[in-house]
């Protein structure tokens, strides 16, 4: 059974490990990430280092997928925006292992982090992603698709990729 937990910074902190475990599969991966090949667990905790610091200036909010107490996945709201989009959060870093993909965990992490913008006054959304990595899993969620632009970032193994943009109205 699946649970998802919103976290708190020494949530993060407590976790750190298995968050970071979860990051640096999906690099492995060649997902489309912000990071490239030979990306390492120190990297990646040093990572959700920054991320506690964030949730504990209420900058963020982030949240994991368990399966027992092993991590599965995670999401991150981003609340800081600029002063004339206070309405607006962006969702990043939607990451689930490779071995749990297809079991709903991101569907159940976008669910959980909808929610929660909505309660901390959000009423849009924007997020990215490497065009064809979870374009269909926003769209059956009620996303819509902005546009992409071609080599946009890279992936892990320095190839361009294209990314396509969504947003969602809450």
């Amino acid at each position: 059974m699946i649970e998802i937990r919103q976290l708190d910074g020494n949530d993060i902190w407590g976790q750190i490990e298995g968050l970071s475990a979860v990051l640096v599969d999906c690099v492995e991966g060649g997902a489309s990430v912000n990071f490239m090949s030979g990306f390492s667990m120190d990297d990646a905790a040093l990572f959700f280092e920054s991320v506690a610091d964030a949730v504990d200036r209420a900058e963020r909010l982030a949240f994991a997928a368990f399966d027992g107490e092993e991590v599965l996945g995670t999401v991150q709201v981003m609340l800081r925006t600029p002063p004339n989009q206070p309405h607006r959060g962006e969702i990043a870093k939607l990451l689930v292992r490779r071995a749990s993909r297809g079991q709903g965990v991101a569907q159940q992490l976008m669910e959980a982090a909808e929610e929660a913008a909505r309660e901390a006054g959000k009423t849009l959304l924007t997020l990215d992603t490497a065009s064809d990595a979870a374009e269909r899993l926003y769209e059956r969620m009620g996303w819509t698709r902005v546009g992409v632009i071609p080599n946009f970032a890279l992936l892990p193994d320095g190839a361009p990729c294209a990314t396509t943009f969504f947003w969602k109205q809450l």
